[in-house]
């Protein structure tokens, strides 16, 4: 009997190992399966041009801007992202239109005896299914989102127009290494040979890993943050209207759609890379950027990114989990108003726990909860934590749960952020809100 989508989903969560869920147990370092895939399958990777965007913090947002960058200049255009926050369509998109419940069905089922074979893990496998139907499509070009580092990401077996690299900082060091340098060094991976490359925002620390990948590739770095200049011309809310200007004297006038300090860090490589992009075939007319930046939630649907869910109290949910990421969140907090701070929040259990809780501010009441997956910091343990770092904090067992315990108890001008984690912000209801996928 033919497999529901539901049923499908099912079926490979429970049949692959899936990382937001066995952690390590899923991580499978190297390109030799996905290659295998791949070929079984036609090598659809190599009959669509692509971008690829890698980096630490910051490659979801500049992976979906791109996109809406494209589509508004009339490119069919194919993005791929991970993890998805509801529905798996959401990783696999043409024209921000999610991959059909039909088509996964069908691939999966006829895909059967591949999955027995090859065990690919499931990032493996939607990667697989994502170029085979960006393939079958016929897109124009892919955007595609690196999943973890970079050199031995599945992602990785495309050969690109050209690559972006956001930023560095320190996440998932149990898998890319300890230091800076190193996860740098995965993350160059994605540098390919005579494929121009851009890197969003310097960093003493990590730059000459990159100069000397590109010089050994002979590929052309250019690090965005020396080539165009950003004037905040105004901030309500979080929401940011800009000036931006490239080197070469071009002028943008942007309204961003993605609310958040940090996006003006994203928007140097962005726009950097459509001059590259005009540079190598592609015609991206000034009209198409400053409308696909404006439009990027209502292209591509992208969530989660300092998005504010209502008013009166303002609830604002952000992905951001790592010590950079809690960094921006904390800068962005600076520049709100509001009488007091409540922080629903719940962790993975792989995070540096303490470094975070330090840089959150003292005077916030804390909602702790968890998300409900394998790798989830139990909730007990994260209310533990924020007490023993001295915060008020109230316990809950589940996102919608502390939701309503926050309504009820926070003020018409408090601000409540979800957030700590990607698979927090996923258990959010959504539908409360009327907000839907």
């Amino acid at each position: 009997m033919k497999r529901t989508y539901v049923e499908t989903v099912d079926y490979l969560f429970s049949l692959l190992p899936v990382f937001q869920r066995d952690g390590a147990a899923a991580y499978k370092p190297g390109l030799e399966t996905t290659l295998r895939l791949c070929e079984a399958v036609g090598n659809p990777q190599n009959s669509f041009k692509s971008i690829h965007i890698g980096g630490t913090n910051g490659k979801g947002s500049s992976s979906h801007t791109l996109a809406s960058i494209l589509q508004e200049e009339g490119y069919k255009t194919g993005l791929y992202t991970s993890p998805h926050l509801v529905d798996f369509r959401e990783r696999i998109r043409i024209n921000g239109v999610k991959i059909p419940e039909e088509t996964i069905v069908e691939l999966v089922e006829s895909w059967s005896s591949l999955i027995t074979d090859l065990k690919p893990s499931f990032f493996e496998l939607t990667v697989a299914l994502a170029f085979w139907y960006f393939s079958k499509e016929k897109v124009d070009i892919a955007v595609i989102e690196v999943g973890m580092g970079g050199r031995l990401d599945s992602t990785n077996v495309i050969t690109p127009v050209a690559s972006l690299i956001t930023n560095i900082g320190l996440d998932h060091q149990a898998f890319l290494g300890d230091t800076i340098e190193k996860i740098a060094t995965e993350k160059a991976g994605i540098i390919k040979p005579k494929i121009p490359v851009i890197v969003s925002e310097r960093r003493n620390d990590s730059d000459f890993v990159f100069l000397q990948k590109s010089n050994l590739e002979k590929s052309g770095i250019e690090f965005a943050s020396d080539k165009v200049t950003t004037e905040d011309l105004e901030l309500k809310n979080g929401f940011r209207h800009i000036i931006a200007k490239l080197e070469n004297g071009e002028s943008f006038n942007l309204s961003m759609s993605l609310a958040g300090i940090y996006q003006l860090k994203n928007i140097k490589g962005i726009l950097w890379t459509c001059k590259v992009l005009n540079e190598n075939g592609f015609q991206i007319g000034k009209k198409s950027i400053e409308e696909g930046i404006s439009k990027v939630q209502e292209n591509t649907s992208l969530m989660g990114r300092w998005q504010t869910l209502m008013h009166n109290p303002t609830i604002v949910c952000d992905t951001g989990h790592n010590e950079d990421g809690i960094k921006e969140i904390v800068s962005q907090l600076s520049t709100c108003f509001f009488q007091n701070l409540w922080l629903i929040w719940g962790m993975v259990s792989d995070k540096d726990h303490g470094k975070i809780l330090n840089l959150l501010p003292k005077t916030a009441k804390i909602i702790a909860t968890q998300p409900h997956i394998n790798r989830a910091l139990p909730v007990e343990k994260m209310t533990e934590l924020f007490i023993n770092h001295g915060f008020l904090t109230f316990q809950k067992n589940n996102v919608s749960e502390a939701i309503d315990f926050a309504l009820k108890n926070a003020s018409t001008n408090d601000l409540i952020l979800i957030g700590g984690s990607t698979f927090t912000v996923a258990e959010i209801p959504f539908e409360k809100f009327n907000i839907s996928f």
